[in-house]
């Protein structure tokens, strides 16, 4: 056998030309600008005439390949160069976004073209979010009435869902925010979002993209309180932003509590200790005794990992509960208190299947340890009840109730004849 490799065989005859639409298309985006600049120069300022010739543009030029200039075009008049401004070699058209009238009306129709355009080609929703990032990123190269005149689109296409609040994370830019340039732009945005919705379906909109808890990052590392966030947006006219950023405020301390009530339990602090700290904390937040009940019981319950028998739970919590009924006592002084925890004891047992039986032994402890008032449980179970397990844990209640009624009786009785 020869040691020599064989040679392999070759090929020959004609060789084969590339298909057209196997060529990867060089990007040249010159070509597309002037198309769209010649159809916005014809239509002009009639809007309804701009939304025509985008929708039937889409079907002879490449939204999907020059999205980035396409809407450049139609918010600036030309594409933009990195920072902002209008690159110099290219067609420009007056009748875009920049150069129309500054007013809501306008903005609203401008907002139309927009919403037509993307529905009609659902592939440019995602370009659409991406353009609107990079523009707010562009702010500084804008003068104030192109910003103005962005902000308020923004707000319209938020309030339409044209645009996630996502969009917001680039105004957390640190040159934007050192310069004052995102909270300025901030509350154009907002009024004009505001004018279409209301602050809970603002607040539900950020909430989903976790924008809610950041809109302090609007302002330096300095001037990121509460206070000076509700004076800007307040004295800017926009109470209802002020009011939803102190409860998010609000909602983030007591998160950080609950978490730090549960560690302290779990580390086994004394109680007077935990005691000083929710005293301290009340003052330092402004919370009031019914959250912090709330706080606490929640902290009591989930410090612990619960027994899976129903027979064995009961007793897991009555334990638990009188090593705990000294805190929950300090911080139920007030009538509304004692209602607050007994309201939070009925949803828990309703909610924690395992508990159902549980609720008329933990209301008798905490009754016995001066934590809940005979007036409070009365009151609970007259009328204060919400419907959750409401049949069960009256019949639960009923004996002891009547045994409270009768208590109360006699001692009325013992006072008329000592007078």
């Amino acid at each position: 056998m020869s040691n020599q490799r064989q040679q392999k065989p070759t090929l020959t005859g004609q060789r084969f030309k590339t298909r057209k639409r196997d060529e990867k298309e060089r990007f040249d985006p010159t070509q597309f600008q002037e198309s769209i600049v010649q159809g916005l120069n014809q239509s002009g300022t009639d809007l309804e005439a701009v939304a025509k010739f985008l929708d039937s543009s889409g079907a002879k030029l490449d939204y999907r390949r020059y999205v980035e200039t396409l809407f450049d075009i139609l918010v600036a008049g030309g594409m933009l160069a990195p920072g902002g401004t209008l690159s110099d070699d290219m067609t420009r058209t007056e009748f875009c976004l920049f150069k129309a009238q500054e007013d809501m009306e306008t903005m609203q129709a401008y907002a139309q073209v927009f919403n037509k355009l993307i529905r009609r080609y659902k592939y440019l929703e995602k370009g659409f979010q991406e353009e609107i990032k990079k523009l707010l990123l562009f702010l500084k190269g804008f003068t104030e009435s192109e910003r103005n005149k962005l902000a308020m689109l923004a707000g319209i296409l938020l309030a339409n869902g044209n645009l996630s609040a996502a969009i917001l994370s680039s105004l957390f830019n640190e040159n934007l925010v050192k310069e004052g340039v995102s909270a300025c732009f901030a509350v154009k945005l907002f009024k004009s979002w505001l004018s279409e919705k209301d602050i809970s379906s603002v607040s539900s909109s950020l909430r989903k993209v976790g924008m809610d808890s950041r809109l302090m990052e609007l302002f330096p590392a300095n001037k990121r309180s509460c206070e000076h966030f509700s004076k800007y947006f307040s004295d800017a006219g926009l109470e209802e932003l002020s009011d939803f950023a102190k409860n998010q405020q609000s909602i983030g301390a007591r998160k950080e509590l609950q978490k730090e009530l549960e560690e302290q339990m779990s580390r086994g602090d004394p109680l007077k200790d935990i005691i000083l700290y929710v005293r301290d904390e009340i003052k330092k937040n402004n919370i009031s005794e019914q959250k912090m009940i709330e706080l606490i019981w929640s902290s009591v319950m989930s410090s612990v990992e619960w027994n899976k028998k129903e027979e064995l739970v009961t007793e897991q919590a009555i334990k638990l509960l009188k090593q705990y009924s000294p805190l929950l006592k300090a911080f139920t002084s007030q009538g509304l208190s004692e209602l607050t925890l007994l309201l939070k004891i009925q949803e828990y047992c309703y909610d924690n299947i395992h508990f159902m039986k549980a609720f008329q032994k933990i209301v008798v402890l905490l009754y016995k340890a001066d934590v809940l008032s005979e007036e409070a449980i009365l009151k609970w179970y007259n009328e204060a009840h919400v419907a959750k397990g409401k049949s069960v844990f009256l019949e639960q209640m009923k004996k002891f109730v009547e045994w409270l009624k009768n208590a109360e009786e006699e001692s009325e009785s013992e006072e008329e004849e000592a007078d």
